[in-house]
C-alpha cells in the first residue's frame, strides 16, 4: 500500500457519520422544527384566539371612519323653571380629503359660505388626514346651501351650540362653554358631566386610501343628551339685584359691586349678582377679570360687618349682654397702637347695643381682647371662616384669619373691628345666616335638582345644616341688637317700610403694597322679616369716589331697594300689622316716639297707634321696660317701634348675676325670650313646652349661664 493510498483512506474516515450520529443530528432537525411550528401556533392562538377582539377593532378602525356628534348640553332652569341657559342646533362643515377630486374648485365654491379664504380651505382639504373639520358652529342657512353643492367629500353635521336667553344675567354663575361642548367656567364646569352627555358618531366604512367604499357599511350612534340643572337662583331677584347694582355704580362711581342673596334656613342662594358683568354669547370678547365670580373666588376685608361675628362670639360665651356698659373717649390703645373711633372725641358712655348701633370701632377691640385669641378663634373656625363653604362653584377661595397663636393683642383688637383679615362674600353671609336661622351654619348651594330630559329629578340637593355655632337665645338677643342698628343707629337707610330689617353696616380700608389706602370698600348686610327671615342679603360697593364713602351711606340704599322689592316678588306679607297690629296708609311725615316705659300692653298699642306707628312685641310680663327707638327719636310715620315687656330685675344693667325665672308650661320660643332678657343661654332637651328645669326657678346664676330645659309634648 503506498503512501498516497493512506492518506486518500484518512480523508475518507475524516467525513464518514456513524449510524448514530445521524440520528442524533436528525433529532436535532425535527426538534427545532417541532418548536418553531409550537411557537407559530401558539402565537396564532394569541393573535387569533386571545387577542382576536382587540386585532378585530384596530382592523375595523382602518377601514370604518367616524365623525364625532355632540350631545346637546342640558338646559340651566332658574328655581321656577325659567331658562337661562340652552342648547340650540348648530351645524358644522366636515370634509374626507381623500374624496375630494378638486380642492381648489371646492374651496372656491365653500369660501363664501364658510366665511374663509380659499387658501385656508385647500389647506384643509388636502391635508392627510381621514377626517378634518372645515368650520364649526356653522349658521343655519350657510350649512343648508353647502348641503346643496353637494360636493363630493364634503357633509355636514349636526352639534349643539350653547346659547344664554338672559344676556348677561346671572353670567359669571352660569360661566361659559366652549366650541367642543365643554364647560370652561362657572357651573357649566363644575356640574359639566352631568350637563355634557355622551357623544354620538357618524361611521362610514373606507378603503385605504380613505375613500367612503360604495356599499360599504354605515352607522350613525345617536349621541345621548346631558341631564340639566334646576338652579336655587330666582330669575327675578337675581334681575333685582343687578338692577340696583348697575344703579349704585352709576350713582357712586364704585369700580365693581356684589349682591347675594341667600335663604338663611336653607342655604339656597337666591341670587349672586356682579357688576360689571359680560355675555356669554359672546365670552371671547370679555377679559377673563370680568367673568370671574368675585362673591365665591376673590377675598376682602369685611370692615365693620364682621363685627356681627364679635358681637354673636361675645354674647355667647357671657363676655357681653346686650346691656353692657362700655364708655368710648374715642380712641382705645392697645400696646403701642392706638385705634380710633371714626367720630371725633367717641360716643362717650354707651351700652353694647348702642356701641354695635354706633358701630364703634374702640369697644369691639376692647370684647375682643375681653374674649381672648383661643376664644375668638374658635368661633371664627366654626363660623367656617377659616375654610371653604363647599359651595358647588369651582376656584372657591378661602378667608385669611389669624391663628391663635400667631394672634397678638394688636391682632386680636383689630380683627374685633374686621380689619387685618380678609373673607369672601360667600362666607359672610353664610355667617349672617347663622344669626338669621337661629345659630346654624348651613352650607350655601347654587343647584335645587339635576334632572333628566324627561323631566324626572336625578338628583335633588337637600339643605345641609353643618353645625350650630351660637344658641338660639344669642341668636335672639343679636337680631334684636342688628334690629336697633337698623332703627336707631348707622344703618337707618337700609330700612324697607313695613318690614322689621337686622342688619349692620360696613366700611372698610383697602391694603395697597403692603399698608392701607384711599380706596374703600362700603358694605351692608342683614336679613328680614328679622322675627321671620327669609332673605338675607349682602351688598359690597368697592372704591366709590364720593366724598363719602360709609357703607350706611351707600350700600344700606342699595340693600333696602333690593330687599323691598324681594320680599314683594316672593309675596311675604308685612311685618308691621297682621297680628301684632299696626297703623295702615301712615304719611311719610315725621313723628316723635313716645315714652313707653312703665306702661303695659294695651296702654303702650293706644299710644302707638295714636302717634301712627306700628309696633312689635318682644319679651314675657305686662310691663314695657325698653323700647327701640328711644323716646324722643324723630322717625317716618308708620316705623315699627320694638318694645321689649317683662321686669325690672330683667333689665337690670349693673347686675353680673341674675335669677332664674320659672319657665314651668312655656314653650321653647317664650322660655328664650325670658332667658335672654336676662342674659341668660338656652339649651333645649326636647319639643313641646317646658316640664323640668336645670337649674331650677329662683336659682341665682351668673349672667351668660346655661339654662337646660326639658321639653315634652301636650
Amino acid at each position: 500500500m503506498t503512501v498516497g493510498t493512506v492518506h486518500q483512506k484518512a480523508r475518507r474516515s475524516r467525513y464518514a457519520y456513524s449510524p448514530m450520529t445521524v440520528k442524533r443530528r436528525t433529532r436535532a432537525v425535527v426538534s427545532l422544527f417541532a418548536l418553531v411550528t409550537i411557537a407559530l401556533t401558539l402565537r396564532l392562538v394569541w393573535l387569533q384566539g386571545i387577542r382576536y377582539a382587540h386585532y378585530r377593532q384596530l382592523a375595523l378602525d382602518q377601514r370604518m371612519r367616524s365623525v364625532q356628534v355632540d350631545p346637546k348640553r342640558g338646559t340651566i332652569y332658574d328655581r321656577r323653571m325659567r331658562e337661562l341657559a340652552v342648547s340650540i342646533s348648530a351645524d358644522s362643515v366636515y370634509a374626507a380629503p381623500a374624496e375630494v377630486k378638486d380642492a381648489r374648485a371646492a374651496a372656491r365654491q365653500l369660501a363664501p359660505l364658510l366665511e374663509m379664504t380659499e387658501d385656508a380651505l385647500v389647506t384643509k382639504l388636502t391635508t392627510q388626514q381621514a377626517i378634518v373639520w372645515l368650520k364649526r358652529k356653522v349658521p343655519y342657512e350657510a350649512a343648508q346651501a353647502v348641503k346643496k353643492l353637494k360636493i363630493p367629500g364634503v357633509n355636514v353635521a349636526e352639534s349643539g351650540q350653547r346659547f344664554y336667553p338672559k344676556d348677561t344675567l346671572a353670567a359669571q354663575v352660569l360661566g361659559i362653554a366652549g366650541i367642543d361642548n365643554q364647560g370652561l367656567e362657572g357651573l357649566e364646569r363644575y356640574y359639566d358631566d352631568v350637563l355634557r352627555g355622551v357623544r354620538g358618531q357618524i361611521v362610514a366604512e373606507r378603503d385605504a386610501a380613505g375613500r367612503e367604499i360604495p356599499e360599504g357599511q354605515h352607522l350613525y350612534i345617536p349621541p345621548t343628551d346631558g341631564n340639566s340643572l334646576v338652579l336655587c337662583i330666582d330669575e327675578v331677584i337675581q334681575y333685582v339685584c343687578e338692577r340696583e347694582l348697575d344703579r349704585a355704580i352709576a350713582d357712586t362711581g364704585s369700580k365693581s359691586a356684589t349682591a347675594i342673596a341667600m335663604d338663611p334656613i336653607t342655604g339656597e342662594v337666591l341670587a349672586m349678582a356682579m357688576r360689571p358683568s359680560f355675555d356669554p354669547n359672546a365670552y371671547s370678547k370679555y377679559s377673563t377679570a370680568l367673568r370671574r365670580n368675585t362673591a365665591v373666588c376673590d377675598i376682602f376685608e369685611p370692615g365693620s360687618t364682621f363685627k356681627v361675628v364679635t358681637a354673636a362670639a361675645a354674647l355667647d360665651e357671657g363676655v357681653v349682654t346686650p346691656q353692657s356698659q362700655f364708655y368710648d373717649p374715642g380712641y382705645v390703645k392697645v400696646e403701642d397702637r392706638t385705634m380710633r373711633c371714626w367720630k371725633a372725641g367717641g360716643h362717650g358712655s354707651q351700652s353694647f347695643t348702642e356701641a354695635t348701633e354706633n358701630s364703634c370701632n374702640p369697644v369691639f377691640a376692647s370684647v375682643a381682647l375681653k374674649m381672648g385669641a383661643s376664644t375668638f378663634t374658635r368661633y371664627l373656625e366654626a363660623f367656617g371662616l377659616t375654610q371653604k363653604t363647599g359651595i358647588d362653584f369651582p376656584g372657591e377661595a378661602t378667608g385669611l384669619m389669624h391663628r391663635a397663636s400667631k394672634m397678638g393683642p394688636v391682632e386680636l383688637a383689630t380683627t374685633g373691628f374686621g380689619q387685618g383679615i380678609s373673607v369672601t362674600p360667600i362666607q359672610l353671609v353664610t355667617a349672617l345666616s347663622a344669626v338669621a336661622n337661629g345659630g346654624y351654619i348651613v352650607k350655601p348651594t347654587l343647584v335645587k335638582e339635576i334632572v333628566a330630559s324627561d323631566g324626572s329629578v336625578v338628583q335633588r340637593m337637600e339643605p345641609t345644616a353643618v353645625r350650630q355655632v351660637i344658641s338660639q337665645s344669642t341668636a335672639a338677643a343679636l337680631s334684636r341688637i342688628l334690629q336697633s342698628v337698623v332703627v336707631n343707629g348707622s344703618g337707618t337707610r337700609a330700612a324697607v317700610p313695613g318690614y322689621a330689617v337686622a342688619g349692620k353696616t360696613g366700611t372698610a380700608e383697602k391694603p395697597e403694597g403692603g399698608r392701607y389706602g384711599s380706596g374703600r370698600i362700603a358694605s351692608f348686610m342683614g336679613f328680614a322679616p328679622a322675627n321671620d327671615p327669609k332673605v338675607a342679603l349682602l351688598v359690597i360697593l368697592d372704591e366709590p369716589s364720593t366724598d363719602v364713602k360709609y357703607g350706611g351711606v351707600l350700600a344700606a340704599p342699595v340693600f333696602s331697594a333690593i330687599m323691598r322689592d324681594t320680599l314683594r316678588y316672593l309675596e311675604i306679607p308685612p311685618t308691621i300689622g297682621t297680628a301684632t297690629g299696626t297703623t295702615s296708609g301712615a304719611a311719610a311725615a315725621k313723628v316723635t316716639v313716645p315714652d313707653l316705659t312703665g306702661l303695659d300692653r294695651a296702654e303702650v298699642e293706644s299710644k302707638l297707634k295714636g302717634a301712627r306707628l306700628g309696633f312689635r312685641y318682644e319679651g314675657v310680663g305686662e310691663t314695657a321696660m325698653v323700647q327701640s327707638p328711644k323716646a324722643g327719636a324723630k322717625v317716618d310715620a308708620g316705623t315699627t317701634i320694638i318694645v321689649y315687656f317683662g321686669t325690672e330685675e330683667m333689665y337690670n344693667l349693673d347686675s353680673t348675676r341674675a335669677v332664674v325665672p320659672d319657665l314651668a308650661g312655656k314653650t321653647l320660643k317664650e322660655a328664650a325670650l325670658l332667658l335672654g332678657a336676662r342674659g341668660l343661654a338656652v339649651h333645649p332637651v326636647g319639643t313641646g313646652k317646658v316640664v323640668r328645669q336645670q337649674p331650677s326657678a329662683g336659682s341665682e346664676v351668673a349672667r351668660g349661664a346655661s339654662v337646660t330645659i326639658y321639653l315634652e309634648e301636650d
